[in-house]
């Protein structure tokens, strides 16, 4: 990793989300040299490390999703998110190797103008994973109106969201 903090951030991020778990592939990481981990993420999650991709071993039916500026990938907005799903992003100033992305269930990209850093991507699919898969409220049509909450939560999020 080109910059342990980015990837300190990124698995923070995933800790405060509530990912089941973490991975990286052929990649060193230290706590201590990426300084922006506060929530010390390898003592909190359970954390698998592998070699290369071919060693890649997930839940049944966990599909694998890709994070990678790839002309054939999905944009995120339009991306419906599996309910069991683990997300791989590349390395900074790198990309997801081919024999990753074939082991890929989706590749999705996120429609920037260029390339943010592996926290800021992990983070911002991490949201949108949460808004789309959460049993949060409809948006209102204009700032002024209400939200529109979902009949099956009966507005069990209300609290938590308006508190927030």
């Amino acid at each position: 990793m080109s910059k342990p903090m980015n990837a300190g951030t990124l698995f923070r991020t995933a800790h405060a989300f509530g990912a089941g778990f973490v991975f990286t592939i052929d990649a060193a990481y230290s706590v201590n040299a990426a300084r922006s981990d506060t929530s010390r993420t390898p003592d909190n999650l359970p954390w698998y490390t592998y070699d290369k991709p071919a060693d890649l071993k997930l839940p049944q039916g966990c599909k694998l999703v890709g994070i990678e500026l790839l002309d054939q990938a999905v944009d995120l907005p339009s991306f419906r998110h599996p309910q069991r799903a683990a997300y791989v992003l590349g390395p900074e100033q790198g990309s997801l190797s081919p024999e990753l992305v074939a082991r890929c269930d989706h590749v999705i990209k996120i429609p920037t103008s260029f390339c943010v850093n592996v926290g800021v991507a992990g983070a911002i699919v991490m949201y949108d994973r949460l808004i789309t898969l959460g049993k949060f409220a409809e948006r209102p049509l204009s700032p002024l109106g209400k939200p529109v909450w979902p009949e099956d939560t009966g507005g069990r999020h209300r609290k938590r969201i308006v508190e927030s």
